[in-house]
């Protein structure tokens, strides 16, 4: 149903005042829908983060640990992947 249409100064002042606040009160609404969804995005993110610098550190670890066994156990590394066994230089 629509408004019947203003007649004085004061009526399209009050009409012009509501469709401004009902644009802003849409305009608010939809900012704080941005804001919640870059705010999420960025946890997301930070998350993905914090976890691909822990599996960082750990495959460092690992690596280490290996290059340890392996020196223990005497195996030299070559290039590429061939390992062979340390020799006894006399």
């Amino acid at each position: 149903m629509a408004e019947p249409e203003p007649k004085t100064v004061q009526d399209l002042t009050a009409v012009v005042q509501t469709l401004l606040q009902q644009m802003q009160d849409k305009f608010q609404t939809m900012s704080d829908q941005i804001i919640g969804r870059n705010i999420l995005f960025f946890k997301i993110v930070s998350l993905n983060s914090t976890e691909l610098d822990d599996m960082s550190c750990r495959i460092d670890d690992l690596e280490k640990n290996i290059a340890d066994l392996m020196t223990q156990a005497g195996v030299e590394e070559l290039e590429g992947e061939n390992k062979t066994p340390a020799t006894n230089k006399s």
